[in-house]
């Protein structure tokens, strides 16, 4: 470490760290209230020099500064911030409401050019991670893992946030021609005769789709047995672009079945995926309402619809 500073040194490169309070801050089972920058928890940390901490931000911050003094880091190596979130789901805590007031006043904070205990004054480069969810990152980490983004896949942002630091109340622009597949839901019948089978069947759609949502802490956590398995149920059918083949899809072994009345839970939304590309039934062969452009295809698209939105 200490050669690797030494380097950052002489080339005057910065140091960059990745930064995410509200996880940070619940491994160390501390307020919640310290993950936020408005200052407003019952925590509040000294260090030896007498500098005076109330949020997680500074406080890691200035751990990051003192570390790299210490290995011999001058004022030539600058710290920057190249990943900085709050997850929306997935986590305890994390949710849009949290994530837009983080953000309300980070944003301003970084802006002002306040700094920190150890260097008041000083301009803090921050990177906001990320622009859209990514419904294939591993979660080996944590479910939360897929929920960083600031807009939904539709393209619609999850909460309230000016990029640009100066606090105002408002939403980012929405992504521009996105067409969402027909509103019907595959979910589970209530069928629990073979118990056996039903957990094959909702292991078999978590495998395939993206189930974090119902993780303890996440958005859908509270849902009954049978809801719970129905959300499994769409998250799979929804993934493969509602493909109507009951051999491939909502059959399950005879337990889904299609419903065309949302059914949605409280804080605990069952999507509809979106139409990313139609393909023509040229032969009469294919029934298919539309196919889903996997991974980063589809969150190559989005950024692209996003980019355009902001600038025109």
């Amino acid at each position: 470490m200490v050669e690797f500073i030494t380097l950052l040194n002489n080339s005057k490169a910065p140091f960059v760290v990745n930064m995410f309070p509200l996880i940070f801050n619940g491994e160390n089972h501390w307020d919640p209230e310290f993950a936020f920058i408005d200052n407003n928890s019952n925590i509040t940390i000294h260090d030896d020099n007498g500098l005076v901490y109330k949020n997680v931000f500074e406080f890691i911050y200035d751990s990051f500064l003192h570390a790299i003094k210490k290995a011999g880091g001058g004022p030539n190596v600058e710290l920057t911030v190249g990943q900085i979130g709050w997850p929306t789901d997935g986590y305890p805590g994390a949710t849009s409401a949290n994530a837009e007031r983080f953000f309300k006043y980070l944003l301003p904070f970084v802006k002002s050019n306040k700094g920190t205990p150890l260097r008041p004054g000083i301009s803090i480069e921050v990177y906001i991670h990320t622009l859209v969810d990514e419904n294939l990152h591993k979660i080996k980490l944590g479910a939360f893992r897929r929920h960083w983004g600031v807009y939904n896949n539709n393209g619609q942002p999850k909460y309230k946030i000016d990029f640009s630091g100066q606090g105002r109340d408002m939403y980012p622009t929405s992504a521009k021609g996105v067409v969402l597949m027909p509103k019907r839901w595959c979910v589970f019948n209530g069928n629990t005769t073979n118990q056996t089978l039903v957990q094959q069947m909702f292991d078999l759609a978590c495998q395939e789709a993206d189930c974090t949502s119902l993780s303890p802490g996440g958005s859908c956590h509270h849902l009954n047995y049978v809801q719970n398995v129905s959300y499994a149920f769409n998250r799979f059918y929804q993934n493969k672009a509602q493909y109507n083949n009951k051999v491939f899809l909502c059959e399950f072994g005879g337990l889904g079945k299609v419903v065309p009345d949302d059914p949605s839970v409280g804080t605990c939304k069952f999507p509809i995926e979106i139409l990313t590309a139609e393909i023509a039934d040229t032969k009469g062969m294919i029934n298919m309402a539309g196919h889903r452009l996997s991974g980063y295809w589809t969150v190559l698209l989005l950024s692209l619809l996003l980019i355009i939105g902001i600038y025109m």
